[in-house]
């Protein structure tokens, strides 16, 4: 059984924007004061938590979630410390506590940190934390989500409950601030580790193209983009915010896994907003208006194939539109470019500026950015 509430997430801004934690985009769930009955590492699962009435193992009944076991040393709560998939600024999270209903936690919070490189549990757990969820009330069976008004760029969270019980799934929501140092050469401009996000679609009737972007390989149809059958005229569409504003240098549109519904061709254009992401745009707002280039004109794509396509003179953009033609599905969008010098010098300034101060201490041979110095 799926959970019953997985539509009913409460409307939200910050709902639009990517989960951080999410298990698909890098996450990890590194520690946990206690997961007797059921593993921390269910939290960051994609997609929503199932539940099997008949399930049970030798410490009771089988949830997906994370769940303690009932305290009866005293103490007033468990925690469990995520690594972010990608670190970035938390607009929000959701904390879904799906089929627990008399084993849920009354009261949570949310605390973060950024740290630099890979620290160790000892290291995080006394690492210093800034509460971005003040301790609230949660309800049971439900995705309880709270809007997080800090505008730091965290590397962890951690998610207390009070005083024990069940949580189904953690998802954070934020916009990716990519670290510059690792901007350099050729990256992929629209990956979602980079900080690339979906701004707009057509049709996400079967999975959203926001999966075309995620790291690796799909491991099937499931994790790519597949819309409805288009019965009427017209094509379907998706567009993307660059990671970075950039220039492409090649692409890779990948059918794999898509047989018989498959696009027949594709097209790719690129727009240059004038500005940087993350400098003053919405982050919820649509396509943007104006005109768009081709990068890769209408172009007929094979079934089950990655193709891999040169561009030439292109210009410097900021976000990506994807046409397929007149609809079908793709496993995989990988958008090669780099970044002009006084592009990545942008994207230092708003890494440098979205540090807390306790990081940037951390920082071996970097210094500010001229534009915020002293």
């Amino acid at each position: 059984m799926t959970a019953p509430h997985a539509d009913a997430v409460p409307a939200a801004r910050f709902l639009a924007l990517p989960d951080l934690a999410s298990r698909a985009l890098g996450g990890s769930v590194v520690w946990a004061s206690d997961e007797l009955f059921a593993q921390r590492e269910n939290l960051i699962t994609p997609g929503p938590s199932v539940f099997d009435p008949t399930v049970f193992g030798h410490k009771g009944k089988v949830y997906d979630g994370w769940e303690t076991r009932r305290r009866r040393d005293g103490g007033d709560r468990d925690a469990a410390i995520v690594r972010l998939g990608a670190a970035g600024i938390v607009h929000g999270v959701v904390v879904d506590t799906a089929w627990f209903r008399g084993n849920y936690p009354p009261y949570v919070s949310v605390e973060a940190t950024s740290v630099e490189g890979y620290p160790s549990t000892e290291e995080l757990l006394a690492a210093p934390w800034t509460t971005i969820v003040e301790r609230q009330e949660a309800q049971g069976d439900s995705p309880n989500a709270y809007e997080v008004d800090d505008r730091t760029r965290w590397t962890h969270v951690r998610l207390t409950i009070y005083p024990d019980g069940g949580v189904a799934r953690l998802r954070v929501h934020g916009e990716v601030v990519a670290d510059p140092r690792f901007l350099v050469g050729t990256i992929d401009l629209a990956a979602a580790e980079n900080g690339g996000r979906l701004v707009e679609t057509s049709d996400a009737f079967y999975s959203s193209p926001a999966n075309l972007i995620m790291p690796g390989r799909a491991a099937h149809m499931g994790q790519g983009w597949e819309n409805a059958r288009r019965r009427g005229p017209g094509n379907d569409v998706a567009v993307f915010a660059l990671a970075q504003r950039g220039t492409v240098r090649h692409v890779e549109v990948d059918t794999t896994y898509f047989v018989g519904n498959a696009p027949g061709a594709v097209r790719l254009a690129v727009h240059d907003a004038g500005t940087h992401p993350g400098e003053g745009d919405d982050l919820t707002a649509g396509a943007p208006s104006g005109t768009w280039v081709d990068v890769l004109p209408r172009t007929d794509v094979l079934a089950d194939t990655r193709h891999r396509y040169v561009v030439a003179d292109a210009p410097p953009a900021t976000h990506l539109r994807l046409d397929v033609y007149p609809d079908g599905g793709l496993s995989r969008l990988r958008v090669w470019g780099d970044l002009s010098p006084e592009d990545l010098v942008a994207a230092r300034r708003r890494w440098w500026a979205a540090l807390p101060e306790a990081h940037r201490a951390l920082v071996p041979h970097e210094a500010p950015p001229p534009a915020v110095a002293g």
